[in-house]
């Protein structure tokens, strides 16, 4: 049964969810699902704006028959190769036989390394700022290389003012009818995961979104249409707003998010002595994870929310605790930066991740490691409270 949205009087959303799949790209886990979203342009010309990934097929023909209803295809534009994205070119071309594909030259680079052929014969190569009229509409396509992959582009009608966003402006989590952000509570059940998508997926590419977010600037935009969870058509600036934070690597709040790895409780009943004391300092909506049993996707977007973050691990193997070290790592690899980070170390007979620590800190841009941490040797003194409570003093006036 087909299911589809208009999106405008002429743009229909055809895409489809998948509640499935456990893990998006195999790595980060989606409880809620993921949506790839499809757009159907009916104009004079009939325009596909990306397809979807393999395993929502079925559905997804189903609503492109539906929307179609015996018209043909005439084009196909590809916004972004990756195969979640792409995986139906393949079977489009054998449907449509007549479609015109649209891409810039990158795009056509990635088809060939994806299906063995460039589809030369109906290739449509468009460049920065080149346009393409399907009749009452005109699509403009603006480059937006590594947001997240070399070939991205996006789309945008000049007529009903949309934006095809490809990757960008994308969430994890199924669309359960309501497609529009507006239909939802975007800031309680859509917010974490826009950030843990963001932040994990296109983190690393600031730079390039910053500049994508310039170019829109110039761009007359009334609705955002993403590959990935809601359309926007309302207050477009709140989610926008976001972006600017998360690319530009500011906090999105004054908040202590505490991270601890801990073998057999120590550390951890160190960690919590420490949020109790922030709490007491007057400290609020403190967060504490334990690094062993919290995907690092959560761990990444609490990051990139949070201004101040506490790390503490033990020794292990003369090293820092893998797992934390694995987060460490992670951090580096998305450019995380801009923080204030506390240190707490633990060691039987060789506390010295505190000074590892901060050595992987230091790698990164403009990390305010304090001065003050605490060490601890097999387990928090009776007299070492006093550390604690000035490691907090530190804290509280850093966000001062």
């Amino acid at each position: 049964m087909y299911n589809v949205r208009k999106v405008t009087e002429d743009i229909i959303w055809i895409g489809a969810s998948d509640r499935r799949l456990a893990r998006f790209e195999n790595i980060f886990p989606i409880p809620r699902g993921v949506s790839y979203n499809s757009y159907l342009l009916m104009d004079e010309k009939t325009v596909l704006l990306d397809t979807v990934d393999a395993g929502v097929a079925g559905q997804f023909f189903e609503n492109l028959e539906h929307v179609l209803a015996g018209r043909s295809l005439d084009y196909l534009v590809v916004n972004h190769m990756e195969p979640d994205h792409c995986a139906m070119i393949g079977d489009i071309i054998r449907r449509y036989p007549e479609v015109s594909v649209v891409g810039n030259a990158k795009t056509f680079g990635m088809l060939k390394q994806f299906f063995g052929t460039g589809f030369e014969e109906r290739a449509v190569v468009v460049k920065e700022g080149e346009s393409l009229s399907t009749g009452a509409h005109t699509l403009h396509f603006v480059m937006a290389p590594m947001v997240h992959w070399p070939e991205a582009m996006v789309t945008y009608d000049a007529k009903d003012k949309v934006l095809f966003s490809a990757d960008a402006f994308g969430t994890f989590g199924a669309l359960n009818g309501n497609i529009f952000a507006d239909e939802v509570d975007f800031e309680r059940d859509w917010l974490a995961d826009a950030r843990r998508y963001y932040s994990n997926i296109v983190g690393k590419y600031g730079a390039p979104v910053q500049a994508l977010l310039k170019k829109a600037v110039g761009l007359d935009i009334s609705v955002i249409c993403p590959l990935h969870g809601p359309v926007w058509r309302e207050n477009l600036g709140y989610f926008l707003d976001k972006y600017q934070k998360w690319s530009t690597y500011e906090p999105e709040d004054q908040a202590v998010v505490v991270m601890y790895a801990s073998m057999y409780g120590r550390t951890e009943a160190a960690a919590d002595a420490l949020a109790g004391c922030l709490a007491e300092r007057g400290a609020k909506n403190i967060a504490v994870y334990d690094v062993s049993g919290t995907h690092i996707s959560e761990l990444i977007s609490e990051i990139f929310r949070a201004s101040h973050l506490v790390l503490a691990t033990p020794t292990y193997n003369g090293g820092i605790y893998p797992i934390m070290e694995n987060l460490l790592t992670d951090m580096k690899a998305l450019a995380v930066q801009k923080r204030t980070v506390a240190l707490m170390e633990n060691g039987t007979w060789a506390p010295v991740t505190a000074k590892m620590m901060r050595e992987k800190l230091g790698e990164m841009k403009d990390m305010n490691v304090l001065d003050t941490q605490v060490s601890i040797k097999s387990d928090m003194a009776a007299g070492q409270r006093g550390e604690l409570e000035a490691l907090a003093d530190a804290i509280v006036a850093s966000m001062e």
